[in-house]
């Protein structure tokens, strides 16, 4: 049986009295956890919640909003985490289309969900979050709970419907990813059976929790009975604070954290003395990065985790035995395919392609989503046959490791020839004067494309264009070499997770043009 709440009730089963969450000055037990989460669920079911109906989070990380993770579950809901980084009529599209009954939502955003609340019918209740008093329009998160009895789990199985997970519409609009029970239990085992956590495990969610790969470790560290600290937001010196103080042993971080709290005075050894087990993944990482990152701390186990929401999320590991073999070529793979999973690698029609031929990865699995909400067109165009379309361009090699190559969106074609701005990225990114780059495609007049690199360097650094266009000539064919380089100091902007977002980078170059390829 896949159940979500089943990862709580073993928790209870194993280590009742452990420290199961850890936020600010509160610890609570996992006895403490569940017996909350239970009389959480009758409030919602007190509520008016019924089966299937969808519930909204607004909030940073939190133990509360772990709580409401399995408490949803727990009444038979669907849970809708929401990206707080989104504007209001970002959200207020995703709860048009979603039609939550109930929101939850700090302090930082109650206002913002009270004016979504007032624009969409079907949210009938808006519970804030924080502590302390609060405003007559929202009900109390506390209260609610301290009012309200305990019920019986829903026993929601298999393929019921468990989240929904919207994309970041990064490429238009947003989709809501439906993931089922059996979708997310299933890449949890991969987890447990790739990372192995212990049962004395403090993981740190520093990811937000409106994302999928932050959602994976929940369930995965409540099934092993480990603890969960919660930093709010990701900022380098209080996530350093949190894992001195909390001895934190494992946490999954994004290359641009990872470089955040390296470069943190006394970081290093903060994440040398703590930490045993490293989670990478989200963006690519550049070699220098992960091999910086591997030389700080010896001890530890890295882990490469490639995937997507459409995934719930584990697609491929790079296991702690495949990095601790070294190889530049390996380290620069995704790993090979997650246990219960297959990868193949297709082309323009589905069909599959020899080893080492580049094409669309795709990815077939019990974790492979239900399917898009009120979106059957665009489901049927991402799966096709079971396999799901990660949009992604890689190959496998002969051992099976994968390694991605570009999104199958961002390909230049120069002069007819192809181009991957990823493999351009990738030795921009050897230069240590380059903090950030991106590379795109912009029009020309004679090739249709040319490369174009935005790079951001250090404050400090005299490094000029000449110098970044000779170290891409050695190192890359010439029709591969940026032809324009934009140098900056400030930062590239980010998605919610930590991804470089080239459209903003695009626009300035192709405004105006129908096509935006050359």
């Amino acid at each position: 049986m896949a159940s979500l709440t089943s990862t709580l009730k073993r928790a209870v089963q194993i280590k009742p009295d452990g420290a199961a969450t850890r936020y600010g000055t509160r610890t609570r037990t996992w006895r403490e956890i569940a017996e909350r989460v239970a009389r959480l669920a009758g409030a919602l079911v007190e509520l008016g919640l019924r089966p299937d109906d969808r519930v909204a989070v607004i909030s940073p990380n939190s133990e509360r909003y772990l709580e409401i993770y399995f408490a949803v579950a727990w009444a038979g809901g669907v849970l809708t985490p929401v990206n707080w980084r989104w504007s209001e009529p970002e959200i207020l599209q995703c709860f048009v289309d979603c039609t939550p009954r109930v929101v939850f939502a700090d302090d930082t955003y109650l206002a913002l969900a009270a004016s979504l609340k007032d624009q969409c019918a079907s949210v009938t209740h808006l519970v804030r979050t924080s502590d302390g008093a609060g405003p007559d329009a929202a009900l109390d998160y506390e209260v609610l709970i301290e009012a309200a009895s305990a019920i019986p789990d829903a026993d929601r199985r298999n393929d019921m419907l468990a989240g929904l997970f919207y994309t970041g519409g990064t490429t238009g609009k947003s989709k809501g990813v439906m993931l089922s029970h059996a979708n997310i239990m299933w890449s949890m085992l991969a987890y447990l059976a790739h990372t192995q956590p212990r049962e004395d495990d403090v993981y740190l969610h520093a990811a937000p929790l409106f994302h999928v790969a932050g959602m994976a470790s929940v369930f995965g560290i409540t099934a092993a009975a480990g603890s969960h600290v919660f930093a709010p937001r990701f900022d380098p010196i209080a996530v350093l604070g949190l894992i001195e103080d909390h001895a934190v042993t494992v946490a999954t971080f994004v290359p641009t954290m990872l470089q955040a709290l390296l470069d943190t005075p006394g970081g290093a050894e903060v994440l040398r003395r703590r930490m045993r087990r490293m989670l990478y993944g989200a963006s690519p990482i550049s070699p220098a990065l992960l091999q910086r990152a591997i030389d700080t701390l010896p001890d530890a186990e890295f882990i490469q985790c490639y995937g997507m929401t459409e995934l719930a999320p584990i697609g491929t590991i790079l296991s702690p035995t495949d990095h601790r073999k070294g190889s530049a070529s390996l380290l620069s793979s995704a790993g090979r395919a997650a246990y219960g999973v297959e990868v193949r690698v297709g082309d323009d029609r589905g069909a599959t392609l020899p080893r080492n031929a580049v094409g669309e990865i795709l990815v077939r699995g019990p974790n492979v989503m239900l399917g898009y909400w009120n979106n059957s067109e665009e489901t049927a165009r991402a799966i096709r046959e079971g396999w799901m379309r990660t949009g992604d361009a890689g190959y496998i090699d002969a051992e099976g490791y994968v390694y991605l190559v570009d999104r199958v969106k961002d390909m230049l074609v120069v002069g007819g020839e192809n181009v991957y701005s990823v493999e351009v990225e990738r030795v921009l990114s050897m230069l240590p004067e380059i903090v950030q780059c991106a590379v795109i495609g912009i029009p020309d007049e004679k090739w249709g494309e040319r490369v174009h690199a935005v790079v951001v360097v250090d404050a400090d650094s005299s490094v000029a264009e000449s110098d970044i266009e000779a170290h891409c000539r050695r190192h890359l064919a010439g029709y591969k070499c940026p032809k324009s380089i934009e140098i900056r100091h400030e930062p590239l902007p980010l998605s919610g997770v930590g991804k470089i977002l080239k459209g903003p980078l695009r626009e300035p170059h192709w405004s105006g043009r129908q096509r935006r390829i050359g």
